[in-house]
């Protein structure tokens, strides 16, 4: 996850979730072009997709383990918000569904996976100071 300040409403980060992020981090090597590095998760690990350019981290490619969990095969966005707990009530009171119980990411900050009332799936990510 990027560690820039950003404005609230801005995408912060994007992570596609798989079954086997392994194999699927070579064909976003092969076809984009980005470079890869590890993100230990335990006993596994994901991976930063990182610009061939400048080495900058730029996605994630991440297994449907951990935290990621029954989160569908799709790009997921990560939208910064102030203050997560008021935007989940909000997003209930809109008609929209938490997918995940809100996670801590240390030294990060807090997200949730939510579904927005047209059914399509995103993030809210409060950084942390």
């Amino acid at each position: 996850m990027s560690d820039n300040k950003l404005p609230v409403g801005s995408i912060a980060w994007m992570d596609l979730t798989v079954p086997e992020a392994s194999e699927l981090k070579e064909f976003y090597s092969r076809v984009v072009g980005w470079q890869t590095s590890e993100v230990k998760m335990g006993d596994y690990s994901d991976y930063n997709m990182n610009s061939p350019e400048t080495g900058q981290p730029m996605a994630g490619v991440c297994h449907a383990r951990g935290g990621n969990q029954g989160i569908p095969p799709f790009w997921m966005i990560y939208i910064i918000v102030e203050n997560l707990d008021e935007s989940i009530s909000r997003c209930r009171e809109l008609g929209g569904k938490l997918i995940s119980e809100p996670k801590s990411m240390p030294g990060h900050g807090r997200y949730v996976f939510i579904q927005d009332p047209a059914g399509a799936y995103s993030a809210l990510f409060e950084p942390s100071d």
